[in-house]
């Protein structure tokens, strides 16, 4: 059945990209071509950097992985997973197996993760310090944390109306962040993005309007994910 509804998606994101075809010589408009990321038209440009991302070190997605929100990315890209668990920080989710708060680590379980998948997470915390604090508690000593985090981005909406959009991010700052908790040894910083597919973002043009070359171009003056391997010493 979610197979299906899957092709559905995938069928309506196509007759969107065709029916509403952006012309890239008129984009001097105030209101951009999708206001849902993209969603609507394919796969949001930052969603594209993020799977390039776990797929890079799917290796490490294995034993037992905390994920926020839903088991999603486990699933897709999870290697010798033996125990799945999803974290969530109020009991209204019913995919949840683990309730709990990231700033608050009496509220978590301490080193349960060989893996923890936390992505686009971060930007919606206002304690970001006690966070971190909280991801490296979860994770078990060699355990591997796979953080992104928006730097170039439009406020999520949903996200803001419900718990808050706090925070964007550079390479520099997601660096001193979790040095100061992981140190700086245990870290690797990669960024995602250029100022083409920045605007494409911005817009909400799909991944799938761009091509490969123009979405794999990194400058590092245009960052649209900040993405974090860290690993527990």
């Amino acid at each position: 059945m979610s197979h299906i509804k899957n092709q559905l998606i995938i069928l309506y994101q196509s007759i969107n990209r065709k029916l509403f075809s952006t012309n890239w010589k008129d984009l001097r408009n105030i209101k951009p071509v999708s206001n849902i990321f993209g969603a609507d038209r394919g796969t949001p440009v930052d969603r594209f950097y993020i799977e390039n991302f776990l797929s890079d070190y799917s290796g490490d997605i294995k034993g037992t992985v905390v994920e926020i929100g839903e088991s999603y990315y486990t699933d897709k890209f999870g290697t010798k997973v033996e125990k799945k668990e999803v974290l969530h920080f109020t009991n209204d989710n019913p995919q949840a197996t683990l309730i709990g708060d990231l700033t608050k680590t009496e509220t978590l379980k301490a080193g349960i993760a060989d893996c923890f998948i936390c992505t686009q997470t971060l930007n919606f915390i206002y304690d970001i310090k006690n966070a971190i604090r909280g991801i490296c508690y979860l994770l078990k000593p060699g355990g591997v944390g796979l953080i992104t985090v928006s730097g170039i981005s439009q406020i999520s909406r949903y996200d803001m109306d419900r718990w808050g959009d706090y925070w964007r991010f550079t390479s520099k700052s997601a660096e001193f962040l979790f040095s100061e908790v992981f140190g700086e040894e245990n870290i690797k910083i990669h960024t995602y993005g250029n100022v083409l597919s920045s605007i494409a973002f911005l817009e909400g043009i799909s991944a799938e309007e761009l091509t490969r070359k123009e979405l794999d171009c990194v400058d590092p003056n245009y960052q649209i994910i900040i993405a974090i391997r860290i690993v527990k010493s």
